[in-house]
């Protein structure tokens, strides 16, 4: 007679669905909440979900900033691209993908960050991850260093090398040269951060960053996109606003925020861009974008370039917006940028927070928790745009008060 053991069969289902259950044990399980933008009335939109029918409401999440999505020079470029090319790109740039809207966004994206190239991707999560991932593979013994409050696609990039990684103190110089003193001269070095940081609406010291590249031979890669657009004479980012960009070694940025469409690029020499071309799988094997979306785009970089009104507008809503909700009493978070962050605190009462908005007072703000920000940091990020005026800043003040008082929350310090 047989002794074996007969193992069960794992239950895969019951996997999945314990993984699922957790998120919402965290009170972190997202919901993607479904709506139509009103075209050419942006912030106004339409929410289906929960509805019989639409609902008309307000979005102040959006990372559209400056509302270039909704554009006219931007939607005109994108119907004359679709009927003069039609709508895909056709596979890879190798393979056909190439097309002339290409070529000359990135000209415009190299100008832009005075830089001799720049190279498209899909996505600005594409561009990190591909690029960083690439530098580390061709320089031999790179170490990076990594500001500890990096976009995920920059620590994704990192890890995917493989390259030994310092994580320094969120914009701390001093930090930051302690691990590059300690380390082998002679070895490769790459320092990653970003300008803005989105999530806590501060700025990183980017001088005195590249002072310590110089020191210590190291090059340097910015990721520049909640800034592309927003900063700068012509929207250069932070880099162009405080005259640096010549200093660093690759800026990073995407299409799809303050530009409005969608995509990522790298600006940098021609040699560094010429091999992230060459060696980078994330772009080799990727579809290129299709030519609609980059004839999009680059009728926003150029409007962007030329007209500040959008950035002034933006600048001023937002200014007005963070005294509302500051002499309100709300938490809002210190911050010198576009982002208007304010404290919860507790990942169910965000999530809390944002449900009652959207279902009693037509105002949409996606809760941010885990792991976009540690835990007990948990937030609500408002991006007021130059259409926000100050009778929805108004009603948007009155809906936090009222809900902070039913909820029971701390209010400023």
């Amino acid at each position: 007679m047989s002794t074996d053991i007969v193992a069960r069969p794992l239950d895969y289902s019951r996997v999945f669905t314990q993984a699922i259950d957790r998120l919402h044990a965290e009170g972190r399980y997202r919901v993607f909440i479904d709506i139509l933008r009103n075209k050419g009335a942006f912030p106004n939109a339409r929410c289906f979900a929960g509805h019989n029918g639409p609902k008309p409401i307000t979005v102040w999440c959006s990372n559209d900033y400056l509302a270039m999505g909704q554009h006219p020079k931007v939607i005109a470029a994108m119907e004359e691209a679709l009927h003069d090319v039609g709508a895909g790109s056709g596979g890879t740039r190798n393979i056909g993908g190439n097309t002339h809207y290409h070529v000359d966004l990135e000209h415009e994206l190299a100008d832009l960050h005075g830089k001799e190239a720049a190279l498209l991707f899909t996505s600005g999560y594409v561009s990190n991850e591909a690029t960083l991932h690439t530098l580390a593979k061709v320089l031999p013994g790179c170490i990076i260093y990594s500001d500890e409050l990096n976009h995920a696609s920059m620590i994704a990039g990192i890890r995917n090398s493989g390259c030994e990684k310092r994580v320094f103190r969120h914009n701390d110089v001093a930090h930051l040269e302690s691990l590059l003193a300690a380390d082998d001269p002679a070895v490769p070095k790459l320092i990653a951060f970003e300008s803005v940081y989105s999530m806590e609406g501060d700025i990183a010291p980017i001088a005195a960053i590249c002072d310590l590249a110089d020191k210590y031979n190291a090059l340097t890669y910015l990721d520049e996109v909640h800034a592309v657009g927003m900063y700068g004479a012509r929207g250069g980012g932070i880099s162009e606003r405080e005259g640096v960009a010549h200093r660093l070694t690759i800026i990073e940025g995407t299409l799809g925020k303050a530009f409005g469409v969608m995509g990522g690029y790298i600006a940098a020499d021609r040699t560094i861009v010429d091999v992230i071309r060459s060696y980078a799988p994330g772009f080799i094997f990727t579809t290129s974008l299709s030519p609609v979306l980059v004839a999009g785009v680059l009728a926003s970089v150029r409007h962007l370039k030329a007209s500040s009104v959008e950035r002034e507008g933006q600048q001023a809503a937002a200014a007005t917006l963070k005294a509302m909700l500051r002499d309100a009493g709300l938490p809002v978070m210190a911050g010198e940028t576009h982002i208007v962050p304010v404290m919860v605190g507790d990942p169910v009462k965000a999530k809390k927070i944002s449900d009652i908005l959207l279902a009693e007072y037509g105002v949409y703000v996606q809760p941010i928790n885990y792991p976009t920000v540690p835990r007990g940091t948990e937030r609500l990020r408002f991006t007021p745009g130059p259409a926000h005026d100050e009778g929805m800043m108004r009603d948007l003040t009155r809906a936090l008060v009222e809900i902070w008082g039913r909820l029971e929350l701390r209010a400023a310090a």
